[in-house]
């Protein structure tokens, strides 16, 4: 027996959608903040089952939102998803565009310097 394969589709609308490769009909559970998601759906698709998922509205508000999908009945992690958004998303993404750029000037004074020393 194969292991399942869970691939991402798409995120749209508040709807994440994603492609289950597996032998028969999954029993998906999709977890948020410990609690199981009540609006999880599975159909037949090509090769395998759509698992589609209504996000919450809680989830879409500033912060790091993080959803785990598990085979019911084996209790398996088939997958997971995360939502960022808000104002932290955009301080994190700042902070590390900073330290990028501090890394790649640092890289090219030491490049700079090892060529000077080479000559």
């Amino acid at each position: 027996m194969t292991q399942p394969t869970l691939t991402p589709i798409r995120f749209e609308n508040g709807l994440w959608q994603g492609h289950l490769q597996a032998e028969s009909e999954p029993a998906v559970k999709v977890q948020y903040l410990g609690a199981a998601l009540k609006d999880v759906r599975v159909a037949p698709a090509e090769d395998g089952w759509l698992i589609s998922v209504s996000v919450p509205v809680a989830a879409l508000s500033d912060g790091v939102h993080s959803f785990v999908i598990v085979d019911a009945a084996s209790a398996d992690k088939l997958g997971d998803f995360t939502i960022i958004a808000g104002t932290p998303a955009t301080d994190d993404m700042r902070a590390e565009v900073g330290l990028l750029r501090a890394e790649l000037d640092m890289l090219k004074r030491a490049f700079r310097r090892s060529q000077n020393e080479s000559r």
